[in-house]
């Protein structure tokens, strides 16, 4: 037994020193974004490397809602991310639960056709989704633009078919002969079991939306209806490239995302690998 212990002891240590290591890698970068944003405009490109915060965050914020006004770029992320991911998780998991509980002529055409999606480059769809969206229906700066066109996501419904797939279908069968309704069997029963594959999914979803850049560049040019991540991509200009406001609107979108992730972050592990298992 104490030989088994002390083999035991040896791989945890082993672990750590391997694990450590790669942590403090992958967090340095996050760590120096901090520190540039929190030093003027000429601290960071100065040759001396400092790993110490400085006192220019209040300053550096302050320039970039002068330039960006950023607190309501972040009231629009979080609008779109918030209603994305709750309409876009409904969705989902309705047609996850079709595919997966419900027989019908060409089920397998179209699960081919949801499994192909996943092959496409966005790039590829993103061109004729913005003449569609905007030249054909007129709809451009508007919320129904940025929420509404992204909706569709092959790997949630993929994602949530698994899920159902893997929940005994006598549970379902004895609540039809109980006379519950379809709707509340999915919605009482099927939704309340696939909770731990709905909270990834939402984090999933959230951090997408969250993060997309390129269809709410395209889709809109109205200042009061820019996300915050291409309010920061509009700091780039052709002969001035405001650094300290990026890192400064870098930090306050990050942060937020960190910490939810942190506090949820089991709820994530255990829906990632309910999803994975069958």
């Amino acid at each position: 037994m104490r030989s088994k212990s002390t083999s035991t002891l040896y791989r945890t240590i082993a672990l750590h020193a391997v694990l450590v290591p790669l942590a403090l890698i992958w967090l340095f970068p996050i760590w120096m974004m901090v520190i540039f944003s929190t030093m003027p405009e000429n601290g960071i490109f100065s040759p001396a490397i400092n790993l110490i915060p400085s006192d220019q965050f209040w300053n550096n914020f302050v320039l970039l809602e002068e330039d960006t006004g950023f607190l309501r770029t972040v009231f629009v992320s979080v609008v779109v991310a918030l209603v994305y991911t709750a309409t876009s998780v409904l969705l989902t998991s309705m047609a996850g639960w079709a595919l997966a509980r419900y027989q019908f002529v060409g089920k397998g055409v179209v699960l081919g056709i949801i499994l192909g999606t996943l092959t496409l480059p966005y790039f590829v769809v993103v061109i004729p989704q913005f003449i569609m969206v905007a030249r054909t229906f007129g709809l451009a700066n508007t919320w129904f633009a940025l929420i509404v066109p992204p909706l569709f996501n092959a790997l949630g419904v993929l994602f949530m078919r698994q899920s159902f797939s893997m929940m005994p279908g006598e549970l379902f069968d004895a609540a039809r002969v109980e006379g519950v309704k379809e709707w509340q069997i999915f919605l009482r029963v099927a939704l309340p079991m696939a909770r731990p594959t709905i909270a990834a999914l939402c984090i999933i979803l959230f951090l997408a939306s969250w993060n997309n850049y390129l269809w709410p560049l395209l889709i809109n040019n109205r200042p009061d209806m820019m996300t915050a991540p291409v309010a920061l991509g509009s700091l780039i200009g052709v002969t001035r490239v405001s650094w300290g406001g990026i890192m400064t609107g870098a930090v306050i979108l990050t942060a937020p995302m960190l910490v939810v992730f942190v506090l949820l972050q089991r709820h994530f592990v255990a829906g990632i690998a309910a999803g994975a298992i069958k």
